[in-house]
């Protein structure tokens, strides 16, 4: 089904089924990706369901209202696909779906926007010229689940890799402080043999006007066996939390290869910074 529209004198052909589709295919893209980072566990015609409340309101762009009005009512749609999608559990649950809800539009949409104005000669929002029908809905159908796919993983990834990372403070023997990033390695369980004391692993660059005296102890790496540099400390304090003293830190050699990261923090450090 199709009319003409005007804008700004000009008549355009529109393709208003075309137009609910895409709408349709957006929302329902927006509230799975929602769905699937707050493990909400949605069944998929509730979606479906939510989707299809969403692209009834495209139909407004034909008719002439404020752009208050619209606004309100956008938000009033929003809603009611949060509430029909989820559910209401409790006001902290609600306004959590409704803020993902909008941060995965504004990221799906800014990404959209760049692609539309690289490939299109004009842009008025879904509102296609007969011309650019094609290349703007094949761009459209195919760019925005592998988006959406790559936000996803890469937020995961983010999310996983800095959970993992903690404020460390160590007051050295001669009583300077270092202010340092630490990670929390599961693959870090070097511990002194003669004393059990755990190991930390420190960035050498980290130490260049520090000259600690240092012990030797052997390790086991995946590879090979070793003798690593190690020395005491004063004192350690990690995210605020005060650790006990009878640790090692231990020089590495090697760049840890994790942005920002000055420290690998033994395994079992976790179970001491949580008590």
């Amino acid at each position: 089904m199709s009319f003409f529209y005007t804008l700004n004198g000009d008549y355009m052909k529109i393709y208003v089924d075309v137009v609910v589709f895409i709408n349709f295919f957006f929302d329902f893209l927006l509230l799975f990706a929602t769905s699937y980072i707050l493990k909400r566990n949605t069944k998929i015609y509730k979606i479906l369901l939510g989707a299809l409340i969403g692209s009834i309101s495209i139909l407004l762009l034909f008719i002439k209202i404020s752009s208050l009005q619209l606004f309100i009512f956008k938000i009033i749609v929003s809603v009611l696909m949060i509430l029909v999608t989820f559910n209401f559990k409790n006001i902290k649950y609600f306004l959590k779906n409704l803020l993902y809800l909008y941060i995965v539009s504004i990221i799906l949409g800014g990404f959209l926007y760049f692609i539309n104005n690289l490939f299109s000669y004009k842009s008025n929002g879904l509102v296609f010229f007969n011309n650019h029908f094609s290349i703007n809905i094949i761009i459209i159908i195919l760019i925005s689940p592998v988006i959406l796919y790559l936000y996803i993983k890469t937020n995961k990834t983010r999310k996983e890799t800095y959970n993992n990372r903690y404020l460390v403070n160590i007051t050295l023997l001669n009583g300077n402080k270092l202010n340092l990033t630490g990670f929390i390695d599961s693959g870090n369980n070097l511990y002194d043999p003669y004393k059990k004391r755990p190991i930390i692993l420190i960035n050498k660059e980290i130490l260049k006007n520090y000259k600690p005296r240092c012990i030797l102890v052997p390790c086991t790496t995946i590879n090979k066996k070793s003798m690593i540099r190690c020395f005491k400390i004063r004192s350690i304090v990690v995210n605020g939390k005060k650790i006990n003293n009878n640790i090692l830190i231990g020089i590495s050699d090697n760049n840890f290869n994790i942005e920002g990261v000055d420290l690998l923090l033994h395994s079992k450090l976790l179970e001491r910074i949580k008590i």
